[in-house]
């Protein structure tokens, strides 16, 4: 037999596809000519040996979707397992004369009781006999068979379909659930051929017309032309859409497109068409569940509301036609969605879309504010919420900057991913901190626990490397622009701004540091502490490196590189924080725009968290208070209230100020406490005003102004004005308690010793801790707070007569301290 490879027929097929594109000849074209020499080599060998034999076609030969180079998928029937051992030298013969004739010969020999049986480690066998078509031998056979397997199916449907939707998810989950890979496998990866075919194979099972829909025709051609082309392009069985082939196909008159990645584009848009049907029909196949699960979802269906209700743990909108009458509605079925982390049903993704235009044309009459995005990104399941607005195509109306990146592909041997979806991934990469058991992973879900704002992190990752893509110049610094543009537009505040714009510009310094420097090297430690310049900013950094990583690949975030990134968070967390206090502002820092002694005698901290404008504002402060000896000014911004006061240093001054905030029923959420040189502090606290008492009565803030500053002259008595506080606060949230922890360093600063405290946040906390270390004799030179949720994480420098703590001292004040928690 001649090399199939060699007919002129498979040469005109191959010419015709190249000039049109079109796939369905070639498959057509192909399964006959591979059908003709089956039946050629059969009747020359098995069926003069064994003329009770049949021969089936199954898989892709069962549907006549043969490509070039696909394997021939053959089934020998048999009635009973004794006929096996006489068809050995027919079968070897049939073999050869297929392979000899360039044919792939994948072929098993089945009884009809083993047709009809399910086999636990070969479930592929009962799914290709859902393609199967008779191609010659004992029709009487294939009659019996034919009725043996309209029985099994029907009774074993169930069975199989769980199989199926198993084998389908384990699938997905080996590309990690996307279809946006660099160099996607067109059969295997998601929105490939294999889940065109788990379409039809699950709506068989369920005996529903498996015929591909309208939506469906379009992506399935491209597909099928895309591997007919990588087959004659390798000449084997070649899948992986790699590099090399994406460039190659640009030069193909079919295809009229110029550049990969605008080829690259399609490939995506109809991948997507076909996962999301895979996806539907897995969900419809999946519903017939354990009582558990279906009560677990009875249970989450009572989150619906009035908007949305939630059916087989998908999201549905309950009046379809709100979305007509109120676009605004989209941004509550997102936030829904980042609240509850429950996905958008199918039905609920296709209505989305269609009302795409008029979401835009909504938020073009009325733009969208960062105060309400902001709601999204800072809930728990944010990652779930910015994924379904990516998959509706609702991303790129909020954020235009955002649609350059959007199935961008950018050729890199390391990363796996296009760039849209590497930015979605790292963002879920983060938010999978808080949830895991790994102990290498605990670290940094403690970080993630001590970050206050959530949303300005993921709104930096969001858009980090959204200026990749362009022919020229720093994709960090184009990425800082598109972002630039896009809080403009949302109003977010400057300090987010500033932070923001920080992160991006930074986002790869950890990486480089870790790449490049020794990390035991102080000289790191100071680099590092100079780049970033606060403990804010590095925590926000190390859990943005960390996302950036693990979104690159799978495997990219190797144990070393962990570990790595921690050193690096390590040292640089001791060299900030050993600044607090050792490093001051003197005269050859003092900005010549900001001629103040105020600042003399601050920390260089204190020039790194603040702007040019809020220093001005202090050293307007300073001013108002020479005549009275102290100033106090309330403000509001970002969501909570801010305290800001200049007066003169005396014992238990910070301490009594926090009590005075603490007695109008406010929650501390941050503080810091600075001493210039010529004795003034600059004491800031943000609070939370949880029960409205300021919002609903305006002369209240007076009042806690007035209090402040009779405070701060020594005027009023704590202690009483805590007391009624007390007695009606909160207890501690107990189910979440926290362990309280005390740690001193005395190597942070040559004259003051680090006193570090983690413990249950509650009402009057800090004027506890700090009064303890005021009635104990400590100095308070340096203070910073920080409140997450019922975390308080506070460090104080303190010094005892001029010089550090002593041994037995810190003694006494852990037990103090840890009593006070």
């Amino acid at each position: 037999m001649d090399k199939l490879h060699s007919d002129a027929r498979w040469a005109r097929i191959q010419e015709q596809f190249l000039a049109t594109g079109e796939a369905a000849p070639v498959l057509a074209g192909v399964s006959e000519l591979v059908e003709e020499r089956t039946l050629c080599a059969f009747r020359a060998t098995l069926a003069l040996a064994a003329p009770d034999l049949a021969m089936l076609a199954v898989g892709g030969f069962g549907r006549r979707e043969l490509f070039p180079y696909s394997d021939v998928d053959v089934l020998l029937l048999v009635e009973r397992e004794s006929e096996t051992a006489d068809l050995k030298e027919a079968l070897a013969e049939f073999v050869r004369v297929l392979w000899d004739g360039g044919l792939r010969l994948s072929h098993s020999v089945r009884t009809l009781a083993e047709c009809a049986e399910i086999h636990e480690g070969n479930i592929e066998l009962s799914i290709s006999l859902l393609d199967r078509r008779r191609l010659d031998g004992a029709s009487e056979l294939y009659g019996k068979l034919e009725t043996k397997l309209a029985a099994f199916f029907e009774r074993q449907a169930r069975m199989l379909n769980r199989h199926l939707c198993q084998m389908a998810r384990a699938r997905h989950g080996k590309f990690q659930e996307t279809f946006y890979h660099l160099e996607p496998d067109v059969k295997e990866t998601p929105g490939g051929l294999r889940d065109l075919h788990l379409v039809g194979w699950l709506k068989k099972l369920r005996r529903m017309e498996a015929d591909l829909t309208a939506q469906l025709a379009s992506p399935t051609h491209f597909l099928q032309a895309l591997r007919c082309w990588l087959h004659y392009q390798a000449g084997r069985d070649q899948n992986v859409l790699n590099f090399d082939a994406q460039e190659a196909l640009t030069d193909q008159a079919f295809l009229a497109m110029e550049q990969p990645a605008e080829f690259m584009r399609e490939y995506f848009r109809n991948a997507r068409v076909i996962y999301s049907e895979a996806r539907r029909t897995l969900d419809l196949s999946e519903k017939g569940e354990s009582s558990l699960v279906v009560q677990f979802r009875d249970w989450r269906s009572r989150l619906s509301n009035a908007d949305f209700t939630v059916s087989n743990e998908r999201v549905l909108l309950r009046n379809p036609s709100q979305l007509e009458s109120d676009p605004a509605i989209l941004l509550r079925l997102f936030e829904f969605v980042a609240r509850h982390g429950i996905p958008l049903s199918a039905e609920t993704e296709r209505r989305v879309e269609e009302k795409r235009d008029a979401f835009a044309e909504s938020i073009e009459r009325q733009r969208l504010s960062w105060a309400s995005l902001s709601k999204i990104l800072s809930l728990a399941h944010a990652a779930l919420a910015l994924r379904a607005m990516h998959d509706t195509g609702i991303i790129q109306i909020i954020f235009p900057e955002w649609a350059h990146v959007i199935c961008l592909v950018v050729p890199d041997y390391y990363h796996r991913y296009t760039v849209d979806e590497h930015t979605l991934i790292a963002i879920e990469k983060i938010g999978e901190l808080g949830a895991s058991k790994e102990p290498a992973l605990r670290r940094f879900a403690e970080i993630v626990s001590e970050i206050q704002d959530l949303a300005l992190l993921r709104f930096a990752v969001l858009f980090h490397d959204s200026g990749k893509g362009f022919e020229s110049g720093d994709h960090a610094q184009r990425s800082v622009e598109l972002a630039r543009a896009a809080m403009q537009r949302i109003q977010m505040p400057a300090d987010d701004r500033r932070s923001v714009e920080f992160l991006i510009r930074h986002h790869l310094d950890l990486s480089a540091v870790m790449n490049s420097r020794n990390l035991h090297d102080p000289a790191t430690a100071t680099l590092l502490a100079d780049q970033i310049g606060t403990l804010e900013r590095l925590k926000l950094l190390t859990i943005m490196t960390y996302g950036d990583i693990s979104a690159v690949n799978p495997a990219a975030m190797t144990p070393w590189r962990l570990q790595q990134l921690w050193e690096a968070y390590r040292v640089a967390h001791q060299r900030l924080v050993r600044e607090l206090e050792t490093e001051r502002i003197g005269e050859m820092l003092l900005d010549p725009a900001l001629p103040s002694e105020f600042m003399r005698g601050f920390p260089v901290r204190y020039l790194r968290t603040h702007s040019a404008e809020e220093i001005q504002s202090h050293i307007e402060l300073e001013e108002l208070s020479r005549p009275a000896g102290v100033a106090v000014r309330i403000d509001r911004a970002g969501g909570v209230y801010r305290a800001t006061i200049v007066a003169r240093d005396v014992t238990g001054l910070f301490a009594a100020l926090a009590g005075g905030i603490s007695s109008f029923g406010m929650d501390i959420v941050k503080a810091e406490a600075f001493s210039n040189d010529a004795g003034l502090v600059l004491d800031t606290f943000a609070f939370a005003d949880s029960k409205r008492t300021l919002e609903l009565n305006p002369p209240e803030v007076d009042r806690l102004q007035y209090t402040l500053e009779q405070v701060a002259l020594g005027n009023v008595n704590v202690e009483k004005l805590l007391e009624g506080r007390r007695r009606g606060g909160l207890a501690p949230h107990r189910r979440r308690g926290i362990e309280p922890r005390v740690h001193f360093d005395g190597r942070a600063s040559e004259t003051a010793t680090l006193v570090e405290i983690i413990a249950q946040d509650r009402p009057g906390l800090l004027y506890d801790l700090a009064s303890t270390l005021s009635a104990a004799g400590c100095n308070i030179e340096v203070v910073l707070i920080d409140t997450e949720g019922h975390k308080a994480i506070d460090v104080f420098y303190v010094a005892f007569q001029g010089t550090k703590l002593t041994p037995p001292l810190e003694k006494t004040l852990e037990k103090q301290l840890l009593a006070v928690c």
